[in-house]
């Protein structure tokens, strides 16, 4: 059956609307009143709605209605500033079975393994931000007693946050609540790709803060996104996608000052010694790691699979078996445990980098999952594991942004550390080995701004998260991201007449 031939509701697809964007507190459309179409990967071209094409003008807007908030909200009593973020999170939880399957629809990810727990990380977030908006501390300098000298954190002013399609809410997470808890007034861009659970949390929000604060803008990277970034009324950019694109970015708003911040892509290892390979949980946090539940379509996918030779062949026969065993279908069916890849331009990249890889001499196929396509609506891929490779293979250097590992053996462990510090990225790691004095070394030596031991979970709220060498910039999830990323300092130095 082709995907023109199957009934959206069936699927769970409901019927079309327009989805307006959010600025200065008001639904509005694009000043050219131009739309686009969205479309949701579990049915190939089917429209779910329409969303304006912000232009520059509509930028223009935005960061004007931000600016007009900014003095308000940054005057406030740190403890009004938590009162909205402890309420937005409230609102979250409450209508967190709607954002969950409005994800899945959007993004693909399914509503069981990945849209509702990124639902409630979201929540945690604003929470968790709404409770440090206290800790936005200076320090007092013991000076003399002729001499007050102490510092402020103040915030930046308006800060632009453009958003990824792959996991738009959590990582809306990572941004709106820091930049707010500290003073500062946001514009978002949504991805072109799935901006509708963003504008579902742009109206959770909107109940509680004021007109202007928080404006979330949808359209394309070219146009709304490019303005964003060069806009002269934006102190900040906080971007999250891939690292050719951040490094633009960077270039246009460093380029007049701006500050910058920059969450970009990874090509992670995942080492396993071989005491770990008898552990009951492995394979299960292995699994994880590997982020097959967001269709590997995540900059943190342990997907270079570093297995000792001695313990190779058992290790990848079990992940391998588990891997195949995993549910690939609509994301809005609880027993789905792979949903779909985003749409047609990534889901033929993969597929691209799963072929070079089929047609490879001297490479084995552990697993093929190429061909998997449930009902053939949407855009199915399941997991796909290679073997016998090494580190200067082409599919083990490129991020593929897909369900795909490549399993690579070692036997030395300087030499492990060595292939995995081989790559220009140093975003994320796992280790596994029930060592202590091995896994601390090992962690130690690996140049990534994030390393997992004897896990594979996703990132800890209140833990810092941010990247290594082309990985990114800054760093996100904790107060003292927010803190180096959404503040400035302000020496004031008094001197005081003596009595």
């Amino acid at each position: 059956m082709t995907s023109t031939q199957i009934a959206p509701e069936s699927l769970g697809i409901p019927a079309p609307r327009d989805y307006p964007m959010m600025i200065n507190g008001e639904w509005v459309e694009s000043a050219n009143s131009e739309w686009r179409d969205v479309t949701t990967p579990i049915l190939r071209g089917h429209v779910i709605g329409r969303i304006p094409a912000a232009s520059s003008e509509d930028v223009d807007r935005a960061v004007n209605a931000a600016r007009a908030a900014f003095p308000g909200w940054k005057s406030l009593h740190f403890s009004a500033r938590q009162r909205a973020l402890g309420q937005i999170a409230d609102a979250i939880e409450e209508r967190g079975e709607e954002l969950a399957k409005l994800t899945a629809l959007d993004t693909g990810n399914a509503i069981r393994t990945q849209a509702r727990p990124e639902v409630a990380a979201t929540a945690s977030l604003f929470r968790y931000f709404a409770g440090v908006a206290g800790e936005v501390k200076g320090t007092v300098l013991p000076a003399g007693d002729d001499q007050l000298q102490y510092t402020r954190q103040e915030p930046l002013g308006v800060v632009a946050c453009i958003l990824p399609w792959n996991s738009p809410l959590m990582i809306a997470g990572f941004k709106f609540p820091a930049a707010l808890a500290a003073g500062n007034t946001v514009v978002a861009k949504a991805a072109e790709a799935a901006p509708l659970s963003l504008l579902l949390l742009a109206e959770i929000c909107a109940e509680f803060l004021p007109a202007g604060v928080l404006n979330v803008l949808t359209g394309s990277g070219r146009e709304a996104g490019e303005a964003l970034v060069q806009h002269q009324g934006v102190d900040k950019v906080s971007f999250t996608g891939s690292t050719s694109v951040g490094k633009h970015v960077a270039r246009e708003a460093m380029g007049r000052l701006a500050h910058v911040s920059l969450e970009l892509g990874g090509k992670n290892p995942s080492i396993v010694f071989p005491d770990a390979a008898s552990d009951d949980d492995l394979i299960g946090n292995l699994l994880l790691s590997s982020r097959v539940h967001r269709q590997g379509q995540s900059c943190t996918a342990g997907s270079r699979l570093f297995l000792h030779e001695d313990i190779y062949d058992d290790v990848l026969d079990r992940l391998v078996s588990v891997l195949g065993g995993q549910v690939v279908g609509n994301p809005l069916d609880e027993a789905t445990d792979m949903g779909a890849i985003i749409n047609e331009t990534q889901f033929n990249s993969v597929s691209s980098f799963v072929d070079d890889g089929l047609s490879t001499s001297g490479i084995s196929v552990a697993l093929n999952g190429s061909t998997a396509a449930p009902d053939g609506a949407g855009y199915y891929m399941g997991p796909t594991v290679f073997s016998g490779a090494d580190n200067a293979w082409r599919l083990s250097r490129e991020e593929i942004f897909g369900p795909v590992l490549v399993a690579i053996p070692w036997r030395d462990e300087a030499e492990v550390i060595k292939m995995a510090n081989d790559s220009h990225y140093g975003l994320a790691a796992y280790v596994w080995t029930r060592d202590i004095d091995r896994a601390l070394t090992t962690a130690h030596a690996l140049e990534t701004g994030w390393v997992q031991v004897n896990q594979g979970g996703g990132q800890m709220v209140g833990q810092s998260y941010g990247g290594y060498k082309q990985s990114g910039l800054g760093r996100e999830v904790a107060l003292e991201g927010m803190i180096a990323g959404f503040t400035q300092t302000k020496q004031v130095n008094v001197r005081l007449r003596s009595r």
